[in-house]
């Protein structure tokens, strides 16, 4: 139920974002409500004459309009199980925007010309770098490893815990509700870093969605849940944890 509501959510943002691009870039092109182009009604009206002559904003509305049709064809995508839905359609945008600005470049002034591509080559590559970590520490595979004092689950938000430290051990086979992300990465498919669970308050996940079991670790200072792809790698993480609770009694 959690992935469903998460995937409708997803589903509505998007669609969202999709109209925006496709009025706005409507309104520039068809009603030549330029201003809506930011920066544009700072420039001197001479400047604003040349880029019009030029195609300038007409070009950004049809850049827009483009991007925002092409979204909209993949926006189905979102309510299919194919699992990485989102980044593809994150990825189709960032790449149509960025590179529609830079490609737009060549109708601003010649003497500003040089300047504005510089400018959205380095948005580019700073954006399309920084959503690149993004995504590669989000699908990173949280592993756990054990040491004989404490065990430790790798990756971001990943710390360190003392056996001692254990209140309760529990495999569940089904994920309890969370019913808010206070600092986290999620998508329809995973949820990792700090929730709100349903009953437990603030938990920090590191959960593959649908994918039971799921290991549960209250410590003194932390409700935990993880899993991984694999059922028999995480009932193998409780039995190992369960054994060391035996021992600590």
């Amino acid at each position: 139920m959690e992935g469903e509501d998460d995937m409708w959510l997803l589903f509505f943002i998007e669609l969202s974002v999709v109209l925006i691009f496709l009025i706005i870039g409507w309104a520039i092109l068809k009603k030549e409500a330029y201003g809506l182009i930011s920066g544009f009604r700072s420039r001197p009206e001479s400047e604003q004459e040349e880029l019009i002559r030029n195609g300038y904003p007409q070009n950004i509305g049809k850049m827009l309009l483009v991007t925002g049709l092409v979204l909209l064809a993949l926006l189905p995508l979102l309510l299919t199980t194919f699992p990485y839905a989102l980044e593809v359609h994150v990825g189709v945008m960032v790449i149509m925007l960025l590179g529609g600005f830079i490609y737009v470049s060549k109708y601003d002034l010649p003497s500003k010309r040089k300047r504005s591509y510089i400018i959205s080559i380095v948005i580019t590559v700073i954006t399309a770098g920084t959503l690149a970590v993004v995504f590669f520490l989000g699908f990173q595979e949280p592993e756990m490893s054990f040491q004989q004092n404490s065990f430790e689950i790798s990756g971001v938000y990943g710390d360190e815990w003392e056996y001692s430290e254990i209140l309760n051990v529990e495999l569940l086979d089904e994920m309890p509700e969370v019913t808010l992300r206070t600092n986290g990465y999620g998508t329809p498919t995973i949820s990792k870093g700090n929730f709100k669970v349903k009953d437990l308050g603030k938990s920090l996940l590191f959960i593959h969605k649908g994918k039971s079991p799921y290991l549960y670790i209250e410590t003194e200072h932390d409700k935990i849940f993880i899993n991984s792809k694999s059922a028999e790698q995480t009932k193998a993480w409780y039995d190992h944890l369960e054994e060391q609770g035996r021992k600590s009694e």
